[in-house]
């Protein structure tokens, strides 16, 4: 399942509700024709009562399906949901709207009932005012879920959009490594850019396709560039949803410490990340490899310090420089 929440609908407001279903009654209502009063306004009213409730509740129903179910979610977005504006709170206020229809349906049911069995012009009158008393009693229960749903829907809409089939490389590293150039130039596209809904962080999603299949990356800044001790809840529920969704972690590191961070720190916060992601399979690709000609003193430290950390598995990380291919081709075979 992939969900788009750019494709979620405005929600209209509890009086833009009502006003939608009593006006569309009230035209039903005119277009009832009989020659007989008594029949004419028992139509009318029927017809009245029924049209709002239908109206109303057809809307709630509607309202309701359109929003993605959390059971049916993929695992990323439902703990984006979570970080964002709640799993409880958006099950309770969409199950509102269905309480609501079906409360709605019953009314109708109830007062069009009294209705057909009366043929005192006052007692169906009377019906059809405490119907729509019903009605907007209802709706005014309903209504702060309609307004939560207006305002979590502006900012789930920010979210983006996750294919869970297709192949997701995590980009981390420390700021001003390179993170957002490696991405931009193994994208085919434009990057997409989005903003974490709960922060001043964003998300970009790059993608691009090698021998013949999509691949999808992923880059989190202010997620996975900073000490554990920096983040705070909201956004260590972010980067475990990240984990559900990566299949590869992509690590890069400058060694020429242009970056403004450390070579040490740098090598702290690969320990930190790989404790934080420690399902996704990880590489570590050097950045900036034109500054590296020629080779620091300390590059054996480096190496060493790599086979240290991966049990010498996968000692060699990447040199590339990533306003050209030289190192870029060696990168494309690694996801799959």
């Amino acid at each position: 399942m992939k969900v788009v929440w750019r494709d979620l609908v405005t929600v209209l407001t509890e009086e833009e509700v009502l006003d939608k279903g009593f006006s569309r009654a009230k035209k039903s209502a005119d277009r009832v024709d009989d020659p007989v009063k008594v029949f004419r306004v028992r139509k009318q009213l029927t017809r009245m009562v029924q049209t709002a409730a239908d109206v109303m509740s057809q809307y709630l129903e509607d309202t309701e399906k359109s929003w993605p179910s959390l059971d049916q979610m993929p695992i990323f977005d439902k703990a984006m949901v979570d970080a964002c504006v709640g799993c409880d709170d958006y099950r309770h206020h969409l199950s509102m709207l269905g309480w609501g229809a079906k409360q709605m349906r019953k009314i109708a049911k109830q007062n069009s009932d009294k209705i057909v069995r009366s043929a005192r012009f006052e007692v169906m009158h009377d019906a059809r005012k405490e119907a729509y008393g019903r009605l907007s009693s209802i709706m005014r229960r309903v209504g702060p879920s309609l307004d939560w749903l207006h305002e979590s829907r502006m900012i789930l809409r920010q979210l983006p959009v996750i294919d869970q089939v297709c192949p997701t490389i995590v980009v981390c590293g420390a700021p001003n490594v390179g993170k957002s150039a490696f991405i931009s130039s193994l994208s085919s596209g434009n990057m997409e850019v989005n903003h974490y809904p709960f922060t001043t962080k964003q998300l970009h999603v790059g993608h691009f396709k090698h021998r013949r299949v999509p691949h999808q990356m992923v880059d989190t800044p202010g997620l996975l560039d900073r000490p554990m001790d920096d983040r705070n809840a909201i956004e260590m529920q972010a980067i475990a949803a990240i984990e559900h969704v990566g299949s590869l972690c992509i690590f890069l590191m400058d060694i020429s410490e242009q970056c403004g961070t450390s070579l040490d720190d740098q090598h702290n916060l690969l320990d930190e990340v790989k404790a934080l992601l420690p399902d996704i399979d990880m590489i570590v690709v050097v950045s900036k490899a034109d500054l590296m000609e020629p080779r620091p003193e300390n590059w054996d430290e480096v190496m060493q310090a790599e086979s240290q950390w991966d049990g010498g598995r996968r000692t060699s990380p990447f040199p590339c420089v990533f306003l050209d291919e030289g190192g870029l081709l060696k990168i494309f075979p690694i996801p799959r």
